[in-house]
């Protein structure tokens, strides 16, 4: 667990994380609950890199097929 949070940073990854953190922010400040939820949400996915932020979304194998 430790390596997957230290290593493998991509552009995705800091992206998910650092907006992710910005919403937890603007929604504590805010008291918005569902907000923190979401924010959460999406800077774990950069944290521990599940999810899109993994590169999972873009995964040529689920492509459809190009007919000639």
């Amino acid at each position: 667990m430790k390596e997957r949070i230290l290593t493998g940073w991509s552009l995705t990854r800091w992206t998910y994380f650092g907006l992710g953190s910005v919403m937890l922010v603007h929604a504590i400040y805010s008291a918005e609950w569902f907000g923190f939820l979401f924010g959460g949400y999406v800077a774990s996915m950069g944290l521990f890199a599940f999810g899109c932020a993994s590169g999972v979304c873009a995964n040529p194998n689920l492509a459809p097929e190009k007919k000639a």
